[in-house]
């Protein structure tokens, strides 16, 4: 059994993408905890590990990889006993990409527009604008499940980015379940997988709760 080690803070939906991965996998990782409200990704023993001090950052003996897609990639390259995760055919593996990055560029970047107002600058409101971002967000999401997941009939690792993101800004901001009947069944599709209440479930619905108590302390600042 490899040793990997994963730094990481189970709030964040990137480093959920990566648990989530590696239980599918049946890889263990030892988890060292890196709180980014107290600034332990800006300590110099973790920068050394990522200049650009983010998280999740893998350590798999030695070889540092950071960034949460590259670090599903690597770990289905190296350690998956088949391709299904990320398909190596080119057109399967372009649509999985495609997902990977409207996670990043689109739904991870429009959660942050909120959260980090209220986690870092001391916000107390949610912005009409910025809300209605994230509900243009879902409808895009709603649109692109064509099939049973993000990039085509199977599960992949796309499907453990957008979730982890998803997860976290519905309890924030609302999904309305009437709208988005195809998101509801493709959540509750991958809710039915033995690892995902432990690698995603209480994770989400953890951050959506700690940035609404954020948003009340800050009210009372």
């Amino acid at each position: 059994m490899p040793k990997l080690v994963l730094y990481t803070l189970h709030l964040s939906p990137p480093c959920r993408a990566v648990e989530l991965t590696a239980k599918a996998l049946g890889l263990e990782l030892e988890q060292k905890n890196i709180n980014l409200l107290a600034g332990d990704h800006l300590q110099p023993e973790f920068l050394k590990l990522n200049p650009q001090h983010t998280i999740p950052v893998l350590d798999d003996d030695g070889t540092i990889i950071t960034e949460s897609h590259a670090i599903m990639i690597y770990l289905v390259t190296k350690y998956g006993k088949d391709d299904s995760l990320y398909p190596k055919d080119p057109v399967k593996q372009a649509r999985v990409n495609a997902a990977l990055h409207f996670e990043s560029g689109v739904l991870f970047a429009r959660m942050r527009f909120i959260f980090e107002r209220i986690l870092f600058y001391g916000k107390t409101d949610l912005p009409e604008d910025r809300v209605e971002y994230v509900q243009k967000s879902y409808r895009l999401l709603e649109d692109t499940l064509l099939d049973d997941f993000v990039a085509g009939p199977a599960m992949t690792i796309a499907d453990f980015s957008c979730i982890s993101t998803i997860s976290s800004i519905m309890g924030v901001v609302a999904l309305d379940k009437a709208e988005h009947p195809r998101i509801y069944g493709w959540i509750d599709r991958l809710k039915q997988l033995p690892y995902y209440e432990e690698a995603n479930g209480g994770g989400g619905t953890d951050l959506a709760k700690f940035v609404l108590a954020k948003k009340e302390e800050n009210a009372k600042a």
